[in-house]
């Protein structure tokens, strides 16, 4: 199994904005083969702050995920919301 923490930065004027676009990247995702856990965090303290907690079945599964039409419609779309590039991190449980 594949664990994803993919943080994001939105501008804080358009946090709104951003955070609307990936809540709609939530249903088309969790449709995907792979997907075990597909959820959206936001901080309590820093509404800017927006993290997806992700589980995959492999490496595979998530590849074809960052090629689909929804991420990369997103991406567009975020591009001028963001504060700074997404960190898109893969973990594997060490145990």
């Amino acid at each position: 199994m594949l664990r994803v923490v993919a943080h994001l930065i939105s501008k804080e004027d358009r946090t709104e904005e951003t955070r609307e676009i990936l809540l709609g990247l939530i249903e088309p995702t969790r449709a995907e083969a792979g997907c075990i856990m597909y959820e959206l965090h936001q901080n309590a303290a820093d509404p800017t702050d927006l993290t997806f907690i992700e589980e995959w079945t492999d490496d595979a599964a998530l590849d074809a995920h960052l090629q689909t039409t929804h991420i990369a419609g997103a991406i567009d779309k975020l591009r001028e919301l963001l504060a700074a590039p997404p960190d898109i991190r893969r973990y594997r449980l060490v145990q």
